[in-house]
């Protein structure tokens, strides 16, 4: 197991962010002073999603490629840029519908039990009612099952608020431009045998509607992406 941090660490943030314009703000000002840097990648937003990231204080990219794994892979070559690597790397949703406060809930078990990944899992009791569509419920409980029956993984979701060892993050070599961005980085933890747990996240109703979940056609293409990765993984 990794070392815990013996002194402040170094903690950033993206924020893929499409068309987020009403919540954004409200994420971004809701994230703990923990955090050094807030970066907001705009996927090609065509409301204000950059001028109210950029009025709240958000650091503000623009990925004109559209697809969640896009927008993250430009958050990260930004980082990676930096003169300074960041101890950890933090993923939440623009859309409102985590809990931004906690965040260093999240980041817990990295700093205080020296665990490498942390998934903040929406769990039952913690969630809103109507925050999660049927079909991103079930497509939870198929994919994580499919993890836990190829994999031995321990996984129960595929939360996009996560928290993860910025060194650890690098290993992974994530390449997913699209959906299936949030079950790759899981996969590639357990094949690279990175420590990891989940820790139990409120989830609210998100504001506006979902551009995965909230249409037929993003259901069924996230459907496609994550069962590919993981049969992907399977047969390696």
């Amino acid at each position: 197991m990794t070392a815990a941090f013996t002194s402040e660490p170094d903690i950033k943030v993206i924020i893929p962010a499409f068309n987020e314009a009403d919540s954004i703000a409200e994420v971004v000002n809701e994230l703990p002073g923990t955090v050094s840097e807030i970066i907001v990648v705009n996927n090609n937003s065509s409301d204000k999603t950059s001028e109210n990231a950029l009025s709240a204080g958000a650091t503000v990219l623009t990925e004109e490629r559209k697809g969640y794994g896009y927008a993250c892979l430009k958050g990260m070559d930004y980082v990676a840029r930096q003169s300074k690597a960041p101890d950890i790397v933090v993923f939440i949703d623009g859309d409102y519908s985590d809990y931004p406060e906690e965040l260093d809930k999240v980041v817990a078990p990295i700093l205080n039990d020296g665990k490498d990944f942390v998934i903040g899992a929406r769990v039952k009791h913690l969630r809103e009612e109507g925050s999660m569509t049927p079909q991103q419920i079930f497509g939870n409980w198929l994919a994580t099952s499919l993890m836990k029956l190829f994999f031995g993984a321990t996984f129960t979701d595929l939360g996009p608020f996560r928290a993860i060892r910025y060194d650890k993050l690098l290993t992974l070599e994530m390449e997913d431009k699209t959906y299936g961005w949030t079950v790759e980085m899981q996969l590639k933890a357990i094949k690279k045998k990175l420590t990891y747990v989940e820790v139990p996240v409120r989830y609210k109703k998100r504001i506006g509607v979902s551009k995965v979940s909230g249409t037929v056609k993003g259901s069924i293409f996230a459907g496609i992406k994550i069962l590919g990765w993981i049969f992907k993984y399977s047969i390696r």
